[in-house]
């Protein structure tokens, strides 16, 4: 980092009140009535209703739109592992931007638990105060397996955001990316970069979306993950290719679609030059994409383009998802977060860069314009339009699923007040 940005971010995070949120009273507070009924003698009622009907809970607490964000610092952005104390200012941005972006209010959990049952056991205790749970920089294979027991031991939405934030953005990129080639998704040929939780979570959603497995070339470190390897962990395995690939070079010969969830510089221009006409390049490496924007338009002019970095045009960003994802979660009070749900949070967003784009947006970014085609395939992070577009679409999905404990009863006066909630 930039020594004057390093300094001016220490500054930031720091100063006369260290640290990013805070806990404030939502309720009256200034006279001796106020508190006799926020506390003792007054806050004996609700507790009697609760403890009658432990679901009231939603309707006497902020339960009902709070969340857990969790970690135990092992996979930090692209620190790596830090540990706990050190994840703690990541998770509080994380907290600010549920708060800035969606009204959500969230706490952050840094836990000294490396052990995944250790894990697990302290996120169920905890659990009953909270409305969802954000599982956040946690490192793979452990981060599945935490994951899974947790959604199966909880009755409240359970999303681990590195793995589902990503793939519900990559899943809209590419649903726009077909708009604009004219491909159609069950023909399309993909290889994949990487085996990470990121990795695994877009793939499982993209073959929801409709790509076909036998389709599907995955490959890491090491290679093509092929059923002719003997050091495949379970998840890896799940995804074995018969076909004759060893190298990513071999694999990306005639693919329509590249996801690269990896390492910088492991796509070359070269290679990328072999793909199908009109390929969609999802290069999601920060802070260094496996090929850079400028390269891969260069050689690849018909190519359409998406990288992680804000720099660059359609910059894959978790924050146009988990904002709004657990939004419309919690506003059903759901018990899960279910690939029906990610899909239409994904479509919603897609749906979004298609029209047309106000003023308020081209603002915030300097833009003199901005209408969608190569270089805008997914909204910008800064468009508030998301949260009243992705959050009905999700919990219009949760009813349908029948996650949906407190389904909508008016769509329409929903939308209005999430447009109140961000003036």
């Amino acid at each position: 980092m930039e020594k004057e940005l390093y300094r001016r971010a220490l500054e930031y995070h720091g100063g006369t009140r260290p640290g990013k949120i805070a806990v404030v009273p939502t309720k009256p507070h200034a006279t001796q009535h106020d508190l006799a009924l926020a506390y003792s003698p007054g806050v004996a009622a609700p507790c009697l209703e609760i403890a009658r009907d432990p679901a009231s809970s939603y309707d006497y607490t902020g339960r009902g739109n709070l969340v857990a964000v969790v970690t135990d610092g092992s996979a930090v952005l692209g620190l790596g592992d830090i540990g706990p104390e050190a994840a703690k200012p990541v998770m509080e941005g994380k907290c600010m931007l549920f708060k800035l972006m969606a009204g959500i209010d969230a706490f952050d959990l840094e836990l000294d638990a490396r052990d995944p049952e250790a894990f697990v056991e302290t996120v169920c205790r905890l659990a009953p105060t909270f409305g969802a749970v954000n599982l956040e920089d946690i490192k793979a294979p452990e981060c599945f397996e935490i994951e899974r027991r947790l959604n199966a031991k909880l009755p409240i939405p359970v999303m681990h955001d590195d793995q589902h934030g990503t793939a519900v953005i990559v899943a809209a990129a590419v649903i726009n990316a077909l708009h604009l080639n004219g491909k159609r998704i069950e023909t399309l040929r993909t290889v994949v970069s990487g085996a990470g939780a990121a990795a695994i979570a877009s793939v499982r959603l993209l073959l929801a979306l409709g790509i076909r497995r036998e389709h599907l070339v995955l490959c890491d470190s090491r290679g093509v993950i092929s059923v002719r390897r003997t050091d495949l962990n379970d998840v890896k395995r799940e995804f074995a290719t018969r076909e004759p690939y060893d190298t990513l070079g071999e694999a990306i010969v005639g693919a329509d679609l590249f996801l690269g969830v990896s390492r910088g510089g492991v796509l070359t221009p070269d290679m990328l030059r072999t793909m199908a006409p009109a390929p969609i390049v999802l290069a999601l490496a920060n802070p260094v994409p496996e090929i850079p924007y400028a390269e891969a338009v260069a050689a690849r002019p018909d190519a359409l383009v998406a990288t992680g970095r804000s720099n660059d045009p359609n910059q894959v960003n978790n924050a146009l998802c988990f904002p709004f994802l657990f939004r419309g979660a919690l506003d059903v009070r759901a018990t899960a977060i279910d690939d029906a749900m990610k899909l239409a949070a994904a479509r919603a967003i897609a749906d979004l860069a298609r029209m047309s784009v106000p003023d308020a947006v081209l603002d915030a970014y300097g833009l003199p314009s901005l209408a969608f085609g190569p270089e805008y395939l997914i909204p910008k992070a800064l468009d508030q339009r998301l949260l009243w577009h992705v959050a009905p679409a999700v919990a219009r999905a949760a009813e349908a699923s029948g996650l949906a404990r407190n389904p909508l009863t008016d769509v329409g006066h929903y939308v209005r007040s999430l447009r109140r909630l961000v003036g």
